[in-house]
């Protein structure tokens, strides 16, 4: 449940515990994203999503001062990239995908991502 005493969404509790990592300089242990997200969470829920995590490969885990912890795999940008490259990549007509994605960007973004397509591609 989230601190207001509704339950949360799907993926909202991996989304929560992805920006406690991304926010951090090194890795956290479960105990620490614990006592961030503290609420009515149990510790065990944490330690539990963060396995989910790294077997979906988005978090990796490490030893940091000693202690098993957590780092994100990639930061929110990059992560945000590859789940909307595996979506495309599941999709069996990726043209309509691309051009419903384009179709629900705001008129900044739209700009900002044809602006990006016409750069040159690095080498």
């Amino acid at each position: 449940m989230a601190a207001d005493g509704s339950r949360r969404a799907p993926g909202e509790l991996e989304a929560e515990i992805l920006a406690a990592l991304w926010a951090s300089t090194v890795p956290r242990t479960p105990a620490e994203i614990h006592a961030e997200l503290a609420d009515d969470l149990a510790y065990k829920t944490v330690h539990t999503i963060l396995s989910r995590l790294a077997k979906k490969g988005r978090v990796r885990r490490v030893t940091h001062a000693g202690r098993p912890a957590y780092a994100a795999v990639d930061d929110a940008a990059r992560d945000a990239a590859q789940r909307m490259r595996r979506t495309l990549e599941s999709s069996q007509d990726r043209r309509s995908v691309l051009q419903n994605f384009v179709e629900v960007l705001s008129a900044a973004d739209e700009r900002e991502l044809r602006e990006l397509l016409a750069q040159e591609p690095p080498e």
